[in-house]
């Protein structure tokens, strides 16, 4: 399955995205972050956190940085900006 999945989206980085115009709203790209989270957390978790990004990257989001947390965890809060940062 994972590699099924990780197919799917070479074959949209290589054949459908150069195509399209650039519309994502976060980095790194939606496409990049679906690879790194399937490759690092599997088919099912990394798949959840890909849908999860999906469903963000439209009009009404702010987008921003978000990287594929080192950790899953099924409830753990949508990031925001960059997580390095630390707001007091």
């Amino acid at each position: 399955m994972k590699k099924v999945m990780l197919g799917g989206i070479h074959f949209y980085q290589k054949v459908i995205s150069p195509i399209k115009p650039a519309t994502c709203r976060f980095y790194p790209t939606c496409s990049q972050y679906g690879k790194e989270a399937i490759e690092r957390h599997g088919a099912v978790k990394g798949g959840y956190l890909t849908t999860r990004r999906l469903m963000r990257c439209q009009p009404f989001h702010p987008g921003g940085l978000d990287f594929v947390p080192e950790t899953f965890d099924w409830k753990a809060p949508v990031q925001r900006d960059n997580p390095n940062e630390h707001q007091d």
